[in-house]
Protein backbone atom coordinates (compact mmCIF):
# COMPACT_ATOMS: atom_id res chain seq x y z
CA UNK A 1 0.00 0.00 0.00
CA UNK A 2 1.54 3.44 -0.80
CA UNK A 3 0.52 6.54 1.57
CA UNK A 4 -0.19 10.00 0.37
CA UNK A 5 3.05 12.00 1.89
CA UNK A 6 2.84 14.28 4.59
CA UNK A 7 6.07 16.90 4.09
CA UNK A 8 5.15 19.79 5.90
CA UNK A 9 8.33 20.89 7.41
CA UNK A 10 7.73 24.51 8.07
CA UNK A 11 9.06 26.56 11.06
CA UNK A 12 9.66 23.73 13.13
CA UNK A 13 13.40 23.93 11.75
CA UNK A 14 15.81 24.55 14.85
CA UNK A 15 19.16 26.38 14.28
CA UNK A 16 22.07 24.19 13.44
CA UNK A 17 25.38 23.95 13.15
CA UNK A 18 26.72 23.62 9.04
CA UNK A 19 26.80 19.44 8.54
CA UNK A 20 28.39 17.70 5.52
CA UNK A 21 26.74 16.68 2.55
CA UNK A 22 27.38 12.56 2.81
CA UNK A 23 26.26 9.24 0.92
CA UNK A 24 25.38 5.76 2.33
CA UNK A 25 29.22 4.83 2.13
CA UNK A 26 30.52 7.45 3.77
CA UNK A 27 28.63 8.12 7.02
CA UNK A 28 31.34 6.60 9.48
CA UNK A 29 32.71 10.17 9.13
CA UNK A 30 29.33 11.32 10.89
CA UNK A 31 29.76 9.03 13.47
CA UNK A 32 33.15 10.35 14.67
CA UNK A 33 31.59 14.05 15.21
CA UNK A 34 30.48 14.74 18.46
CA UNK A 35 27.40 13.04 19.01
CA UNK A 36 25.97 15.77 21.46
CA UNK A 37 25.47 17.99 18.31
CA UNK A 38 22.58 15.86 16.43
CA UNK A 39 22.62 16.66 12.49
CA UNK A 40 20.12 17.51 10.43
CA UNK A 41 19.75 14.27 8.64
CA UNK A 42 17.64 13.61 5.44
CA UNK A 43 16.96 10.03 4.08
CA UNK A 44 15.91 9.76 0.32
CA UNK A 45 15.81 7.13 -2.32
CA UNK A 46 14.37 4.84 -0.10
CA UNK A 47 12.69 1.76 -1.88
CA UNK A 48 10.36 0.82 0.92
CA UNK A 49 9.76 3.36 3.47
CA UNK A 50 7.93 1.44 6.41
CA UNK A 51 6.34 3.54 8.74
CA UNK A 52 4.10 1.66 10.50
CA UNK A 53 1.61 4.20 10.15
CA UNK A 54 -2.00 3.22 11.31
CA UNK A 55 -5.57 3.77 10.09
CA UNK A 56 -7.00 2.99 13.22
CA UNK A 57 -8.11 5.74 15.98
CA UNK A 58 -8.44 3.67 18.54
CA UNK A 59 -4.65 3.87 20.62
CA UNK A 60 -3.06 0.97 22.16
CA UNK A 61 -1.44 -1.71 20.84
CA UNK A 62 -1.59 -3.50 17.34
CA UNK A 63 -3.53 -6.59 17.31
CA UNK A 64 -5.39 -8.53 14.58
CA UNK A 65 -5.23 -7.16 11.41
CA UNK A 66 -3.92 -4.01 12.80
CA UNK A 67 -0.65 -6.07 12.55
CA UNK A 68 -0.63 -6.04 8.99
CA UNK A 69 -0.38 -2.53 8.36
CA UNK A 70 2.76 -1.43 7.50
CA UNK A 71 1.70 1.59 6.04
CA UNK A 72 4.53 1.44 3.09
CA UNK A 73 5.80 4.74 1.13
CA UNK A 74 7.80 4.17 -2.09
CA UNK A 75 10.86 5.68 -2.97
CA UNK A 76 10.19 7.74 0.26
CA UNK A 77 12.16 10.03 2.39
CA UNK A 78 12.37 11.29 6.04
CA UNK A 79 14.19 14.16 7.45
CA UNK A 80 15.45 14.32 11.12
CA UNK A 81 15.95 17.21 13.36
CA UNK A 82 17.56 17.61 16.89
CA UNK A 83 17.06 14.16 16.71
CA UNK A 84 13.12 14.18 15.37
CA UNK A 85 11.56 13.27 13.00
CA UNK A 86 10.04 15.85 11.37
CA UNK A 87 8.97 15.12 7.91
CA UNK A 88 8.09 12.13 6.13
CA UNK A 89 6.42 11.51 2.21
CA UNK A 90 8.15 10.76 -0.99
CA UNK A 91 11.83 11.88 -1.99
CA UNK A 92 10.17 13.60 -4.89
CA UNK A 93 7.45 16.06 -2.81
CA UNK A 94 10.30 16.62 -0.31
CA UNK A 95 12.70 18.00 -3.12
CA UNK A 96 10.07 20.44 -4.13
CA UNK A 97 9.69 21.58 -0.72
CA UNK A 98 10.69 25.38 -0.13
CA UNK A 99 12.96 25.34 2.78
CA UNK A 100 14.47 21.93 1.63
CA UNK A 101 15.55 23.90 -1.32
CA UNK A 102 17.24 26.47 0.66
CA UNK A 103 18.78 24.67 3.50
CA UNK A 104 19.62 21.31 1.68
CA UNK A 105 23.63 22.31 1.83
CA UNK A 106 23.19 22.34 5.51
CA UNK A 107 21.56 19.11 6.09
CA UNK A 108 23.26 15.93 6.05
CA UNK A 109 21.94 13.44 3.06
CA UNK A 110 22.15 9.92 3.25
CA UNK A 111 21.28 8.52 -0.23
CA UNK A 112 19.81 5.09 0.18
CA UNK A 113 19.88 3.99 -3.02
CA UNK A 114 16.64 1.93 -3.35
CA UNK A 115 17.02 0.35 0.33
CA UNK A 116 14.55 -0.77 2.63
CA UNK A 117 14.11 1.98 5.82
CA UNK A 118 11.77 0.70 8.42
CA UNK A 119 11.57 2.25 12.67
CA UNK A 120 14.24 0.94 14.80
CA UNK A 121 13.47 -2.49 16.57
CA UNK A 122 12.43 -2.19 19.81
CA UNK A 123 14.19 -5.39 21.70
CA UNK A 124 11.38 -5.42 24.99
CA UNK A 125 13.16 -8.58 26.55
CA UNK A 126 16.78 -8.91 27.39
CA UNK A 127 19.50 -10.18 29.97
CA UNK A 128 22.17 -8.49 28.87
CA UNK A 129 24.32 -8.21 32.08
CA UNK A 130 26.32 -11.09 32.75
CA UNK A 131 30.12 -12.08 32.81
CA UNK A 132 30.55 -15.57 30.51
CA UNK A 133 28.41 -17.69 28.30
CA UNK A 134 26.95 -21.02 29.89
CA UNK A 135 28.80 -23.42 27.95
CA UNK A 136 28.72 -26.41 30.07
CA UNK A 137 24.75 -25.82 29.50
CA UNK A 138 24.92 -25.82 26.05
CA UNK A 139 26.95 -29.49 25.43
CA UNK A 140 24.49 -31.02 28.45
CA UNK A 141 21.53 -29.79 26.41
CA UNK A 142 23.12 -31.18 23.22
CA UNK A 143 23.68 -34.72 25.10
CA UNK A 144 19.56 -34.43 26.14
CA UNK A 145 19.64 -33.10 29.51
CA UNK A 146 16.19 -30.75 30.32
CA UNK A 147 16.16 -27.38 31.66
CA UNK A 148 15.39 -28.49 35.16
CA UNK A 149 18.22 -31.19 34.91
CA UNK A 150 20.41 -29.12 34.19
CA UNK A 151 19.56 -26.61 36.98
CA UNK A 152 19.63 -29.44 39.57
CA UNK A 153 23.17 -30.18 38.43
CA UNK A 154 24.46 -26.89 38.96
CA UNK A 155 23.69 -24.95 35.67
CA UNK A 156 20.82 -22.44 34.41
CA UNK A 157 20.32 -19.20 35.68
CA UNK A 158 22.27 -19.86 39.26
CA UNK A 159 25.17 -20.91 37.50
CA UNK A 160 25.70 -16.77 36.17
CA UNK A 161 25.49 -15.69 39.45
CA UNK A 162 28.90 -16.10 40.81
CA UNK A 163 30.56 -13.94 38.01
CA UNK A 164 27.75 -10.99 38.54
CA UNK A 165 28.55 -10.71 42.33
CA UNK A 166 32.17 -10.76 41.95
CA UNK A 167 32.74 -8.32 38.67
CA UNK A 168 33.56 -4.76 39.31
CA UNK A 169 30.84 -2.31 37.74
CA UNK A 170 33.01 -1.11 35.21
CA UNK A 171 33.72 -4.99 33.72
CA UNK A 172 29.51 -5.49 33.98
CA UNK A 173 29.44 -2.04 32.20
CA UNK A 174 31.90 -2.42 29.17
CA UNK A 175 29.74 -5.82 28.65
CA UNK A 176 26.66 -4.00 28.35
CA UNK A 177 27.74 -1.45 26.21
CA UNK A 178 29.62 -3.73 24.22
CA UNK A 179 25.88 -5.39 23.66
CA UNK A 180 24.27 -1.91 23.03
CA UNK A 181 26.91 -1.47 19.74
CA UNK A 182 25.92 -5.06 18.56
CA UNK A 183 22.25 -4.73 19.06
CA UNK A 184 22.42 -1.02 16.96
CA UNK A 185 24.35 -2.97 14.15
CA UNK A 186 21.32 -5.40 13.70
CA UNK A 187 19.17 -2.48 13.58
CA UNK A 188 17.99 -2.09 17.08
CA UNK A 189 17.36 1.37 18.83
CA UNK A 190 15.82 0.83 21.51
CA UNK A 191 16.42 -1.92 24.26
CA UNK A 192 15.07 -3.22 27.85
CA UNK A 193 17.76 -4.30 29.88
CA UNK A 194 17.21 -6.42 32.57
CA UNK A 195 18.95 -7.26 36.14
CA UNK A 196 18.75 -10.82 37.92
CA UNK A 197 22.21 -12.48 37.74
CA UNK A 198 23.02 -11.33 41.26
CA UNK A 199 20.56 -11.78 43.32
CA UNK A 200 21.51 -10.14 46.19
CA UNK A 201 20.50 -6.35 47.08
CA UNK A 202 24.43 -5.40 46.54
CA UNK A 203 24.95 -7.07 42.96
CA UNK A 204 21.26 -6.15 41.35
CA UNK A 205 21.95 -2.90 42.34
CA UNK A 206 25.31 -3.03 40.60
CA UNK A 207 23.68 -4.62 37.45
CA UNK A 208 21.19 -1.76 37.50
CA UNK A 209 24.19 0.94 37.70
CA UNK A 210 26.10 -1.28 35.34
CA UNK A 211 22.74 -0.58 33.09
CA UNK A 212 22.57 2.62 33.56
CA UNK A 213 26.04 3.93 32.90
CA UNK A 214 26.03 1.65 29.70
CA UNK A 215 23.04 3.12 28.79
CA UNK A 216 24.33 7.22 29.32
CA UNK A 217 27.43 6.45 26.55
CA UNK A 218 25.02 5.23 23.97
CA UNK A 219 22.86 6.85 21.80
CA UNK A 220 20.08 4.50 22.30
CA UNK A 221 17.51 4.24 24.66
CA UNK A 222 17.44 2.07 27.13
CA UNK A 223 14.36 0.92 29.84
CA UNK A 224 16.25 -0.65 33.16
CA UNK A 225 14.16 -3.59 34.62
CA UNK A 226 14.38 -5.34 38.12
CA UNK A 227 14.60 -9.32 38.04
CA UNK A 228 15.78 -9.19 41.78
CA UNK A 229 13.10 -12.43 41.20
CA UNK A 230 14.81 -14.43 38.40
CA UNK A 231 15.01 -17.57 40.50
CA UNK A 232 15.88 -18.50 44.13
CA UNK A 233 19.57 -18.35 44.83
CA UNK A 234 21.81 -20.92 46.38
CA UNK A 235 22.02 -19.18 50.30
CA UNK A 236 17.74 -19.67 49.98
CA UNK A 237 16.94 -23.21 48.75
CA UNK A 238 14.27 -24.14 50.95
CA UNK A 239 13.54 -20.06 51.94
CA UNK A 240 11.90 -18.97 49.15
CA UNK A 241 9.27 -16.83 50.96
CA UNK A 242 12.62 -14.90 52.97
CA UNK A 243 13.58 -13.90 49.54
CA UNK A 244 10.68 -12.79 48.86
CA UNK A 245 10.59 -10.58 51.32
CA UNK A 246 14.24 -9.51 50.44
CA UNK A 247 13.03 -8.33 47.22
CA UNK A 248 9.72 -6.68 48.46
CA UNK A 249 11.25 -4.93 51.25
CA UNK A 250 14.71 -4.31 49.70
CA UNK A 251 15.42 -4.20 46.42
CA UNK A 252 12.00 -2.93 45.21
CA UNK A 253 12.46 0.00 47.45
CA UNK A 254 16.22 0.60 46.98
CA UNK A 255 15.59 0.35 42.92
CA UNK A 256 12.81 2.53 43.22
CA UNK A 257 14.58 4.84 45.51
CA UNK A 258 17.42 5.72 43.43
CA UNK A 259 15.56 5.75 39.97
CA UNK A 260 17.07 2.77 38.50
CA UNK A 261 14.19 0.71 37.00
CA UNK A 262 11.35 1.34 35.64
CA UNK A 263 9.65 -1.91 35.70
CA UNK A 264 10.04 -5.05 37.96
CA UNK A 265 9.92 -8.53 36.53
CA UNK A 266 9.33 -11.80 38.26
CA UNK A 267 10.00 -15.45 36.37
CA UNK A 268 6.62 -17.05 37.70
CA UNK A 269 7.41 -21.00 36.93
CA UNK A 270 8.05 -24.12 37.78
CA UNK A 271 11.68 -24.29 39.62
CA UNK A 272 11.15 -20.34 39.92
CA UNK A 273 8.74 -18.37 41.78
CA UNK A 274 4.93 -19.15 42.61
CA UNK A 275 1.71 -17.52 41.31
CA UNK A 276 1.15 -15.83 45.07
CA UNK A 277 5.15 -14.80 45.63
CA UNK A 278 4.46 -13.22 41.84
CA UNK A 279 1.44 -10.97 42.83
CA UNK A 280 3.39 -10.06 46.28
CA UNK A 281 6.07 -8.65 44.28
CA UNK A 282 3.86 -7.06 42.05
CA UNK A 283 2.11 -5.32 45.14
CA UNK A 284 5.44 -4.35 46.49
CA UNK A 285 6.19 -3.16 42.95
CA UNK A 286 2.88 -0.86 42.43
CA UNK A 287 3.44 0.71 45.96
CA UNK A 288 6.62 1.79 44.98
CA UNK A 289 5.09 3.08 41.68
CA UNK A 290 7.31 0.98 39.31
CA UNK A 291 5.44 -0.85 36.55
CA UNK A 292 5.53 -4.51 36.50
CA UNK A 293 5.91 -7.75 33.45
CA UNK A 294 6.74 -11.24 34.02
CA UNK A 295 7.88 -14.23 32.54
CA UNK A 296 5.03 -16.58 32.48
CA UNK A 297 4.06 -19.73 30.80
CA UNK A 298 7.62 -20.53 29.78
CA UNK A 299 7.78 -24.31 31.30
CA UNK A 300 4.20 -24.62 32.20
CA UNK A 301 0.52 -22.84 32.29
CA UNK A 302 -0.30 -20.26 34.67
CA UNK A 303 -3.46 -18.80 35.55
CA UNK A 304 -2.99 -14.79 34.15
CA UNK A 305 -6.12 -13.84 35.88
CA UNK A 306 -4.97 -12.78 39.35
CA UNK A 307 -1.77 -10.70 37.43
CA UNK A 308 -3.81 -8.41 34.67
CA UNK A 309 -5.54 -6.35 37.82
CA UNK A 310 -1.66 -5.36 38.10
CA UNK A 311 -1.66 -3.44 34.17
CA UNK A 312 1.80 -5.53 33.54
CA UNK A 313 3.17 -4.31 30.36
CA UNK A 314 3.50 -7.22 29.01
CA UNK A 315 3.81 -11.18 29.61
CA UNK A 316 6.57 -12.47 28.25
CA UNK A 317 7.41 -16.28 26.94
CA UNK A 318 3.78 -17.60 26.56
CA UNK A 319 4.61 -20.96 25.55
CA UNK A 320 1.65 -22.84 27.75
CA UNK A 321 -1.35 -20.37 28.23
CA UNK A 322 -4.88 -20.98 28.56
CA UNK A 323 -7.61 -20.57 25.94
CA UNK A 324 -9.73 -18.78 28.82
CA UNK A 325 -6.83 -16.48 29.30
CA UNK A 326 -6.31 -15.97 25.80
CA UNK A 327 -10.08 -14.19 25.70
CA UNK A 328 -8.96 -12.27 28.48
CA UNK A 329 -5.89 -10.80 27.60
CA UNK A 330 -7.76 -9.98 23.83
CA UNK A 331 -9.48 -7.84 26.30
CA UNK A 332 -6.59 -5.99 27.34
CA UNK A 333 -3.00 -3.75 26.24
CA UNK A 334 -1.41 -6.50 28.10
CA UNK A 335 1.43 -7.28 25.17
CA UNK A 336 2.49 -10.91 24.71
CA UNK A 337 5.70 -10.64 24.23
CA UNK A 338 7.15 -13.82 22.43
CA UNK A 339 11.06 -15.14 22.29
CA UNK A 340 11.23 -17.28 19.86
CA UNK A 341 15.00 -17.45 19.96
CA UNK A 342 14.83 -19.11 23.44
CA UNK A 343 13.08 -22.06 22.06
CA UNK A 344 15.30 -22.33 18.78
CA UNK A 345 18.27 -22.58 21.47
CA UNK A 346 16.87 -24.96 23.79
CA UNK A 347 15.80 -27.39 21.02
CA UNK A 348 11.84 -27.41 21.76
CA UNK A 349 9.28 -28.80 19.33
CA UNK A 350 6.84 -26.18 20.40
CA UNK A 351 7.13 -22.63 20.26
CA UNK A 352 4.77 -19.84 21.56
CA UNK A 353 0.98 -20.05 19.95
CA UNK A 354 1.59 -16.93 17.51
CA UNK A 355 -1.30 -17.18 15.27
CA UNK A 356 -4.26 -18.49 18.06
CA UNK A 357 -2.97 -15.19 20.26
CA UNK A 358 -3.06 -13.40 17.43
CA UNK A 359 -6.60 -14.40 15.77
CA UNK A 360 -7.89 -13.82 19.06
CA UNK A 361 -6.61 -10.15 19.39
CA UNK A 362 -3.69 -10.11 21.63
CA UNK A 363 -1.47 -7.91 20.64
CA UNK A 364 1.72 -9.86 20.14
CA UNK A 365 5.78 -8.33 20.22
CA UNK A 366 8.59 -10.46 19.39
CA UNK A 367 12.04 -10.27 21.52
CA UNK A 368 15.50 -11.62 21.51
CA UNK A 369 15.40 -12.94 24.60
CA UNK A 370 19.41 -12.08 24.70
CA UNK A 371 20.86 -14.27 27.62
CA UNK A 372 23.81 -16.33 28.16
CA UNK A 373 22.18 -19.54 28.77
CA UNK A 374 18.85 -19.87 27.09
CA UNK A 375 18.99 -17.51 23.76
CA UNK A 376 22.28 -16.13 23.35
CA UNK A 377 21.21 -14.00 20.20
CA UNK A 378 21.17 -10.39 20.05
CA UNK A 379 19.73 -10.25 16.66
CA UNK A 380 15.80 -9.11 16.15
CA UNK A 381 15.92 -10.09 12.37
CA UNK A 382 16.17 -13.54 13.51
CA UNK A 383 13.74 -13.47 16.32
CA UNK A 384 11.32 -11.99 13.00
CA UNK A 385 12.72 -15.47 11.17
CA UNK A 386 12.00 -17.54 13.90
CA UNK A 387 8.33 -15.89 14.65
CA UNK A 388 7.84 -16.57 10.64
CA UNK A 389 9.00 -20.17 9.82
CA UNK A 390 8.48 -21.92 13.46
CA UNK A 391 4.53 -19.66 14.46
CA UNK A 392 3.69 -18.69 10.99
CA UNK A 393 3.84 -15.07 11.92
CA UNK A 394 3.77 -13.11 8.09
CA UNK A 395 6.15 -10.28 7.62
CA UNK A 396 4.59 -7.22 8.19
CA UNK A 397 2.86 -9.02 11.33
CA UNK A 398 6.68 -9.69 12.48
CA UNK A 399 7.65 -6.19 11.63
CA UNK A 400 5.22 -4.66 13.56
CA UNK A 401 5.74 -7.04 16.44
CA UNK A 402 9.13 -6.23 16.55
CA UNK A 403 8.75 -2.10 16.55
CA UNK A 404 5.66 -0.96 17.19
CA UNK A 405 4.42 -3.37 19.61
CA UNK A 406 7.81 -3.74 21.22
CA UNK A 407 7.65 0.14 22.07
CA UNK A 408 3.67 -0.92 23.75
CA UNK A 409 5.23 -3.34 25.64
CA UNK A 410 7.81 -0.83 27.12
CA UNK A 411 5.19 2.23 27.65
CA UNK A 412 7.07 4.24 25.19
CA UNK A 413 4.96 4.00 21.94
CA UNK A 414 4.21 7.17 21.87
CA UNK A 415 8.09 8.56 20.91
CA UNK A 416 8.93 4.91 19.42
CA UNK A 417 8.23 2.12 17.16
CA UNK A 418 6.86 3.89 13.83
CA UNK A 419 8.07 6.62 11.70
CA UNK A 420 5.85 9.51 11.97
CA UNK A 421 6.39 13.59 12.61
CA UNK A 422 7.21 14.26 16.43
CA UNK A 423 8.68 10.65 17.13
CA UNK A 424 12.36 9.55 17.87
CA UNK A 425 14.21 9.64 14.65
CA UNK A 426 14.97 5.45 15.21
CA UNK A 427 15.47 4.58 11.88
CA UNK A 428 16.91 1.07 10.51
CA UNK A 429 18.10 0.84 6.89
CA UNK A 430 18.53 -2.64 5.07
CA UNK A 431 20.09 -3.65 2.11
CA UNK A 432 17.08 -5.39 0.45
CA UNK A 433 14.65 -4.73 -2.27
CA UNK A 434 11.71 -5.81 -0.01
CA UNK A 435 10.51 -5.66 3.59
CA UNK A 436 10.20 -9.26 3.23
CA UNK A 437 13.42 -9.90 2.91
CA UNK A 438 14.82 -8.95 6.65
CA UNK A 439 13.12 -11.82 8.25
CA UNK A 440 13.70 -14.03 4.75
CA UNK A 441 17.73 -14.05 5.51
CA UNK A 442 18.97 -15.87 8.40
CA UNK A 443 22.34 -15.99 10.12
CA UNK A 444 23.60 -12.66 8.05
CA UNK A 445 23.43 -9.46 8.87
CA UNK A 446 21.81 -6.95 6.22
CA UNK A 447 21.38 -3.79 8.30
CA UNK A 448 23.64 -0.79 6.20
CA UNK A 449 22.85 1.57 8.56
CA UNK A 450 21.30 2.77 11.83
CA UNK A 451 20.21 5.75 12.62
CA UNK A 452 19.51 6.81 16.67
CA UNK A 453 17.98 9.60 18.35
CA UNK A 454 19.45 11.25 15.36
CA UNK A 455 22.54 9.94 15.21
CA UNK A 456 24.20 7.32 13.00
CA UNK A 457 25.44 5.11 15.59
CA UNK A 458 25.93 2.26 12.81
CA UNK A 459 28.12 1.81 11.32
CA UNK A 460 30.78 3.07 13.18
Amino acid sequence: MRLGLYFSIGKMIPDHARHRLLNSSSVASLRKSNQKVRPQLFLANIGQLITLRYSSLKPGPRRGSGLKELGIIENGAVLCLGGKIVSVGTTKDALRDPWLKKNRKKVTEIDCAGKVVLPGFVDSHTHPVFVSPRLMDFEKRIEGASYEEIAAAGGGIRSSVEGVRTAGKRVLVEKVLTVLGDMAAHGTTTVEAKSGYGLTVESEMKSLEAIRDAASRWPGTVIATLLGAHVVPKEFQGRSPKYVELVCKEMIPLAAKRRLAQFVDVFCDKGAFTAVEAEQIFEAATQHRLSVRAHVGQLSETALGPFLRFNPASLDHMDHVREDDIAELARHDTVATLVPGANYFLGLKEYPPARKLIDAGVPVALATDYNPGTSPTLSMPMAMSLACTHMKMTPAEAIAAATINGAWALRVAERKGSIEPGKDADLAVFAVDDYREIPYWFGVNRCALTVINGVVAHPQ
